[in-house]
């Protein structure tokens, strides 16, 4: 995929390192490169990019202020040579935090998981979408039907995919990705070898989830999450 991208820089020399960055890097089009956030407001708001790389410490306009207005697609890699805003700038949509100087290796790294991001942003969405996605299972791909889908089970280096009507499809797959992969809360992991289909519940007993016969248990480091999906969908 191509992801379009602008950098705000008060600083000439900083502005024009990443620029020739982002031109050594195929999937990045670069839309524009501003002295300030003010000077790029009008631009992004009328054609918004994917990915800003955003300076800190910048008169008028900091980038931690501007990136709390800016589209909610668009996503922020913080370029700075101050440590002290790691915490907030997670807070505004950002991806990555760089130290100044930034290396290219650096740079690069950050391009990749913002890549990988967005990736898996596209196939969400062409999953919720479509309704279904397709998963390899020994020699050949099957299709999974996300409204037919009960539960997801994680072993050590694969997962199954338990459907309504009993079928179990086998795949070679990590639960992580799924996990980041899946529509939330519509599936919501409970445990680290499972992962729900919530709409399918029949009942949560003693904290544990209920299929006809089958139990899986919520671990503690899951239980918030679907508490509050939970009591969400609780009368009262």
């Amino acid at each position: 995929m191509t992801i379009t991208c602008a950098i705000i820089d008060d600083e000439p020399l900083a502005a024009g390192l990443l620029e020739s960055y982002v031109k050594r890097i195929s999937y990045l089009k670069l839309k524009g490169v501003y002295n300030s956030a003010i000077t790029a407001m009008k631009d992004l708001r009328d054609d918004p990019v994917l990915l800003l790389f955003l300076d800190i410490q910048m008169p008028d306009l900091s980038g931690v202020e501007f990136a709390k207005i800016v589209n909610k697609d668009t996503r922020i890699i913080f370029t700075t040579a101050f440590s002290q805003y790691a915490v907030e700038s997670y807070k505004v949509n950002a991806l990555e935090y760089l130290l100044k100087p930034i290396s290219y290796q650096s740079f690069l790294a950050a391009c990749e998981k913002a890549l990988d991001y967005f990736n898996v942003q596209m196939r969400q969405a062409a999953c919720l979408r479509d309704r279904y996605m397709f998963v390899k299972s020994d020699y050949k791909l099957v299709r999974i039907r996300l409204d037919d889908l009960l539960y997801i089970e994680g072993f050590k280096d694969y997962v199954r995919f338990v459907m309504k009507d009993g079928v179990k499809v086998h795949s070679l797959m990590a639960m992580k990705r799924l996990d980041e992969y899946l529509p939330k809360p519509e599936f919501l992991r409970i445990h680290r070898s499972y992962i729900v289909h919530m709409p399918e519940v029949e009942a949560i007993d003693r904290f544990r989830i209920v299929f006809g016969d089958t139990f899986l248990p919520i671990s503690d480091n899951y239980k918030d999450e679907v508490q509050i999906f939970f009591d969400q969908h609780t009368l009262a």
